[in-house]
């Protein structure tokens, strides 16, 4: 017994699981830091990065380290689609702005932090869930405390100092969600589990709803069919009866609201008024601004104006009679909008890529009899579709805190797909191994 003890105190002090332990708690604080501390997913997500880079090192004799890139290659390429379509570009038009390369890196050198969690055992991986939990938890505390303080309003759209209300509104919804889907990685689902990512529900869902990013609040019936397919509400009447109630419970409950009555409200004017010919409002101004970028698109359909030459592009417009001053913007406040007029047909190839590769991805796994698996490409797929939605009004795969959490939890929740790949794989070794061992022979013939 004392030989076991200390063979096990030895081995939880031993580098590797140092190493384990450090990538945990990096993974685990990045979706919690990321809307209350700025540059907080940053760090981690670099904690990371050196620590895989330190990885290949060790192992760079090693094929089968790394695996899980070739045996995920829509994932790999996806990662990789968008950064070498910039590179592509200025290289093809002789021009070099590195800011402009600097969001979309972070999913290409995500691949080697991936490999890294690949090597992670799915029970350190679960901590991706709790920290999506603790970063919406987190978050509706600290917006219920500023509200205390400062009185609720309907005017002011609730944020935080390094970023504006629409990203910040939809990364705390997305958080808000994935707490509820990483439910599935809890086989024991006590009291204190159901009430913790209940709260972050709650809690995140507060942030989503005080922001008013009504852009993101398009992605809800995504959750929650994703949810249903994942929790088996759609498999009988009674269950599909008891969760449309629930919706639309919630609905009205929320629709009765003076914030969300405003907001639903302002976008229906502005189209009224679109439709009457004012384009000077909110969503007439976007409207036209994607016009514009379609226009642009058209006049350099290949690799666009450029990436970060959108602004300038649009004041030629502007000076061309094509467009008036009031849509010169540096983006068109649409993920496929801008592509196809700062990278053309290009960017738009690889922007399908990076949507299309890791969601096949997940899609290919998500029929697996595993539920840690079947969890974690739910939430992969949540967090790819609402990427896509929140996309459609919004530059989502522009701010550093987007890229660097999304790139996070879409290696993250692949690495655990991985993980039980290789858990179930070891444990049937190990069971065929232990069924083919020749049986112990009969007491007279040990004797």
């Amino acid at each position: 017994m004392r030989a076991f003890i200390v063979s096990s105190i030895a081995a939880s002090a031993s580098p590797a699981a140092a190493f384990d332990r450090l990538a945990t708690a990096a993974l685990f604080l990045a979706p919690t830091l990321v809307l209350t501390l700025r540059g907080g997913a940053g760090y981690c997500y670099f904690v990371l990065l050196a620590l895989s880079l330190g990885g290949a090192f060790v192992h760079r004799h090693d094929p089968l380290y790394f695996a899980p890139l070739r045996r995920y290659r829509g994932f790999t390429i996806a990662m990789l689609a968008i950064p070498c379509a910039i590179v592509a570009q200025q290289l093809v038009g002789h021009f070099y702005i590195p800011r402009q390369f600097e969001a979309h890196s972070r999913f290409m050198f995500v691949l080697p932090i991936f490999v890294v969690l690949c090597h992670l055992s799915s029970r350190q991986l679960r901590a991706l869930g709790w920290g999506c939990a603790a970063g919406a938890i987190l978050a509706g505390g600290w917006a219920a405390w500023s509200v205390l303080g400062t009185g609720p309003t309907d005017t002011m759209r609730f944020s935080n100092a390094f970023t504006n209300a629409i990203p910040f509104g939809d990364t705390a919804l997305l958080l808000a969600f994935l707490s509820i889907f990483t439910l599935g990685w809890d086989a024991r689902r006590s009291g204190v589990v159901l009430a913790v990512k209940g709260l972050g529900l709650l809690a995140g869902g507060y942030v989503s709803y005080l922001s008013g990013t009504r852009g993101g609040w398009l992605a809800v019936p995504v959750f929650i069919l994703l949810l249903g397919l994942q929790f088996g509400w759609f498999a009988h009447w009674k269950r599909i009866v008891i969760a449309l109630s629930a919706i639309l419970i919630a609905t009205a409950a929320l629709l009765s609201t003076s914030l969300v009555q405003e907001r639903v409200g302002a976008a229906s004017a502005d189209f009224v008024e679109f439709g009457r010919g004012n384009s000077h409002t909110a969503v007439g101004l976007r409207f036209r601004l994607w016009e514009a970028s379609w226009q642009l698109y058209t006049e350099h359909p290949v690799f666009g104006v450029g990436k970060g030459h959108l602004e300038q592009a649009l004041g030629e417009l502007v000076s061309r009679g094509l467009a008036t001053e009031d849509i010169v913007n540096e983006r068109a406040h649409s993920d496929s909008f801008s592509t196809i007029a700062e990278l053309g047909t290009i960017g738009l190839a690889c922007l399908l890529l990076f949507y299309g590769g890791a969601i096949a991805e997940f899609r290919r796994a998500r029929r697996s009899a595993d539920p840690a698996t079947t969890t974690a490409c739910y939430a992969g797929l949540a967090v790819m579709l609402s990427t896509l939605v929140y996309g459609l009004t919004i530059d989502v795969l522009v701010p550093l805190m987007n890229t660097t959490l999304l790139a996070l939890l879409i290696a993250g929740f692949l690495a655990m797909v991985e993980a039980r790949r290789r858990e179930m794989s070891s444990s049937s070794s190990q069971r065929s191994c232990s069924n083919t061992l020749p049986s112990e022979p009969p007491t007279s013939e040990r004797h």
